[in-house]
């Protein structure tokens, strides 16, 4: 337990000059003296404030419990926190707000109630209506909890203060959600464009899901994933934007301190906790909590650089992997590199007799706000039909590829043995012997070059496309030769020694017994 002088100026609203005391609670959490509200009449309003200071070091969630008492209509809380003056290459304080109700703060648990990370300063929530980001419904007696996770604290710690303001009076009505159906008007099986990993302003985007649903329909998409951080509460607010054009799937990007990884099409609803780090061994709960919701668990740009964002919690819970997030930069190069090392251990399992699996690659935007882009990326999938099964189905199974636009069209296939034909996250399951004929055809990529890559790397390279930004390339290999094949269409270089950004790339197909 710490003591009072440990934490400063942590007062008790119980009374004047008496401190709360900060406590330990669960696992990676501290527990802040309580706040506690009488009873008042209909139409008056309640508020205490709490001010303290968090030491470096301090754990990932920081628990503020307050007392509500009976007739409460709304709750409204408003924070602020003082960045410091810190040395160069110092992080600067960064503090996260969410909130829990009667139910608790348990792992996994009913009591969540909203997050918004850093994105707001203030929140409020009651029966029927909460600000973007949180749950409405009753407001309910009982101990809440107002949970701050300090992302990053400065070396003289992180000053904040908590406002609760309480609303006494008749709760209103919950309305009852209304969710986007499963399906769009499809093209029976045909390749559908998406763009899984979305912001909007249910968390830190700036976007409404109408102004997101009308670039994805400008971007040329047939499906996007709704992806907001820490929280389900966007899903009840896409029904109007999908449509016979447009298949909208519900998310949720689960950002943990330890890395993040997307919800891919997940039950209507479907919350997926965050508290935990890579060394609490808790991920692949978690993780099955997603796929019993019926979605996909996706690690998000593994390889980002920014705080708590690299993954770090290891693949094999994994059904693919977003390879590509956002304007291609060099952490998406790694990423690319890192995911075709997974191919060569999954080709060297199948050789050594072992079964193995691989993981297949996608490509989102990322997109949060002007002047992102939607459907910048966008994975192109072979499926059924435009359904969230068939959907899913397609990128669990490899039938993809990503591309910087819509005007760019990629078809690869592997040939050889009888007439056997693979595409993209199939096997041409021929003897080792046999003669294979690659062929890749591109369109929509002008002055852009074309690359095939195997497990021993790049082997061939083509001359710059035309103004058209048409071509083909046909290459010749055995399985004993290259265990598997995958394409690659890049813009020219920028810096010498350095591949161009990509342009598009595909799935593996796989050669051999």
């Amino acid at each position: 337990m710490c003591t009072d002088a440990d934490h400063g100026d942590d007062r008790d609203p119980r009374g004047p000059g008496r401190r709360a005391l900060l406590v330990t609670g669960a696992a990676g959490a501290l527990t802040l003296g309580t706040m506690s509200f009488a009873g008042a009449a209909e139409g008056t309003q309640s508020t205490r404030t709490l001010t303290g200071t968090l030491p470096p070091g301090a754990p990932d969630f920081v628990y503020l419990p307050v007392e509500v008492p009976r007739g409460v209509r709304e709750i409204r809380v408003a924070y602020t926190y003082t960045k410091a003056t810190v040395p160069a290459g110092t992080q600067n304080n960064a503090l996260d707000i969410g909130v829990f109700d009667e139910r608790g703060t348990a792992l996994g648990g009913e009591g969540f109630r909203g997050w918004s990370g850093g994105a707001r300063t203030e929140f409020f929530l009651r029966a029927d209506d909460a600000t973007p980001g949180y749950l409405p419904g009753p407001v309910r007696t009982g101990t809440w909890h107002i949970a701050l996770g300090p992302y990053t604290v400065a070396p003289d710690g992180l000053p904040y203060s908590v406002t609760v303001t309480l609303t006494h009076g008749a709760p209103g009505e919950t309305p009852a959600p209304s969710y986007p159906p499963e399906r769009a008007r499809g093209r029976g099986r045909a390749w559908y464009r998406g763009d899984c990993h979305l912001h909007s302003w249910y968390s830190d985007g700036r976007r409404t899901p109408a102004e997101i649903g009308a670039l994805a329909r400008a971007a040329g998409l047939d499906f996007i994933n709704t992806s907001d951080h820490n929280t389900q509460s966007a899903h009840a607010h896409w029904a109007d934007v999908a449509g016979d054009d447009l298949l909208v799937m519900l998310g949720e990007e689960i950002t943990t301190r330890n890395g993040h990884v997307v919800a891919l099409g997940t039950d209507p609803g479907t919350f997926v906790d965050w508290r935990y780090r890579a060394r609490d061994n808790r991920w692949a709960k978690y993780a099955d909590r997603i796929r019993r919701a019926g979605g996909l668990v996706v690690p998000a740009h593994p390889h980002a650089t920014c705080i708590g964002c690299g993954w770090k919690f290891g693949f094999g819970e994994a059904d693919a992997v977003e390879v590509w997030n956002g304007p291609y930069t060099p952490d998406d190069e790694v990423s690319l590199a890192d995911w075709d090392n997974t191919l060569v251990s999954y080709a060297r399992s199948r050789g050594s007799g072992g079964r193995g699996s691989w993981l297949p690659a996608m490509g989102n935007s990322d997109a949060h706000r002007d002047p992102d882009r939607v459907g910048g990326p966008q994975t192109v999938v072979l499926a059924d039909d435009l359904t969230r099964d068939a959907i899913q189905a397609g990128i669990r199974a490899g039938h993809a590829y990503v591309a910087e636009t819509k005007d760019v069209e990629v078809a690869f296939t592997a040939s050889g043995g009888r007439g056997r034909t693979a595409g993209l996250g199939e096997r041409l399951a021929v003897a080792a012997d046999t003669p294979v004929t690659v062929t890749l055809e591109v369109k929509g990529a002008p002055g852009c070059t074309l690359h095939i890559v195997t497990d021993e790397g790049t082997l061939f390279t083509s001359a710059p496309l035309s103004d058209s930004g048409t071509g083909t390339a046909t290459w010749h290999t055995t399985p004993s030769y290259a265990a598997y094949v995958r394409a690659e269409v890049r813009h020219p270089a920028t810096a010498p020694g350095l591949p161009g950004a990509l342009t598009a790339f595909t799935n593996p197909i796989f050669l051999g017994a």
